[in-house]
């Protein structure tokens, strides 16, 4: 007899041609069958016509000779699918086929990394549906004990995860292992306060002068300075737009995925008219015009925060200062989000402590004696001839 818990026994199937390596949908049968005697026998072939119509007919023929007792492997059969592939295996297809055309640079070499230096040499071997949820959970104390942070350990459980959800949806496998991530404290920063920062702009090298300042005046990360062509800053209207970033040589869309737009305070604006050059597209370029390298850009800034006389300063130090300064002259955190470009406001809320008075004042406007609306505003009348009460929301809505 049929076993009746089995699940849908038609499906398509995403492989790799064995013979030119490209990949192919194909329609495949898989039955579990239980002999009278007890004994179980699973098929799985892959229907010699490509289609569903094909598939389905296929499986009722297959059905029929079970039941029948007529059913016999042939050599000249169409051969058995693949079997489910091991997790190396099947991360190999995934970084190929999924993450390169999904992901950008910098993320593929990061799910690259993680698979080949940790995932890969403790699940490689294993079949894909062989892991379980009690192996993630195993995995996360075995790589806390050995050293990493929370934070790391999270960053391999959302490749995993991400590669056991893409196997359920090419129908690689049933289902997936629950992947449940450690709780991770926001990281310690730290950043210039407003001295340090004016005493490393003064530290500068006069042709390095103009990037420092944009980055201390826009938050922006280094990739995206590097990428910041002449098109996207507007100073006639004080503003500039991060429309892509760089990631080693390779140019892509800034980290959130979105543009945004920053307005340039008036040191950054003058900075970047007195920067104002003709060699390239590139704000910030090199000697020939070209976008910088990222190593051309430790030694200027390694120069000038030693000139300055301060402690060791980093292009993201710089991302940190402008938030916090921000933050320390009580601009609201989400304004803060929108011109860092953080997908996550909970990013964001590392910079809430730098501004203590905005809760402490909040609290004290309840003690502020009451007013009474029409006490405030007196005898109102709309200008349209509307009602008094319309009249006085307008007015409280303009005061406010």
């Amino acid at each position: 007899m049929l076993n009746e818990e089995t699940p849908m026994s038609v499906r398509r199937r995403t492989i790799q041609d064995r013979e030119t390596g490209l990949m192919k949908e194909v329609w495949v049968v898989d039955i579990d069958f239980t002999h009278p005697d007890g004994r179980r026998e699973r098929i799985r072939k892959h229907s010699p016509v490509n289609t569903r119509r094909g598939a389905e007919q296929y499986e009722r023929e297959v059905r029929n000779a079970l039941l029948k007792g007529e059913y016999k492997k042939k050599k000249e059969e169409i051969p058995e699918t693949q079997p489910i592939p091991t997790f190396k295996a099947f991360s190999i297809e995934f970084v190929n086929t999924y993450a390169k055309m999904n992901n950008k640079p910098s993320e593929i070499h990061n799910k690259e990394r993680m698979l080949r230096t940790h995932l890969n040499p403790y699940f490689g071997s294993r079949p894909l549906d062989s892991i379980t949820t009690r192996d993630i959970e195993t995995y996360k104390a075995k790589k806390i004990e050995s050293g990493l942070s929370p934070k790391s350990v999270n960053n391999h459980l959302a490749v995993a995860g991400r590669m056991f959800r893409i196997a359920k949806k090419w129908e690689v496998i049933g289902k997936t292992p629950e992947v449940s991530f450690l709780k991770v404290k926001l990281p310690d920063y730290d950043f210039l306060d407003f001295r340090e920062a004016e005493r490393l702009i003064a530290g500068a090298d006069p042709e390095w002068r103009a990037m420092i300042v944009v980055a201390l005046r826009t938050g922006m990360r280094l990739g995206e300075l590097r990428a910041l062509r002449w098109q996207d800053v507007d100073l006639v209207a004080g503003k500039l737009f991060v429309r892509q970033a760089a990631w080693n040589d390779v140019i892509g869309t800034p980290k959130s995925g979105r543009p945004r737009e920053i307005p340039l305070s008036n040191d950054a604006r003058q900075s970047l008219k007195a920067h104002r050059h003709l060699r390239g597209e590139y704000v910030f370029a090199g000697k020939s015009g070209d976008m910088l390298h990222k190593a051309e850009t430790k030694w200027p800034l390694r120069r000038a925060w030693r000139k300055a006389g301060l402690r060791e300063v980093g292009w993201h130090m710089l991302r940190h200062t402008f938030a916090s300064h921000l933050a320390m002259k009580g601009v609201p955190l989400k304004a803060i989000q929108e011109l860092l470009g953080h997908a996550d406001i909970h990013m964001t809320m590392r910079y809430a402590h730098m501004s203590p008075d905005t809760k402490r004042d909040a609290v004290q406007l309840l003690d502020e004696p009451q007013v009474r609306p029409e006490e405030s505003y007196g005898t109102l009348t709309a200008h349209d001839g509307s009602s008094r009460a319309a009249a006085l929301k307008s007015a409280i809505n303009t005061d406010s």
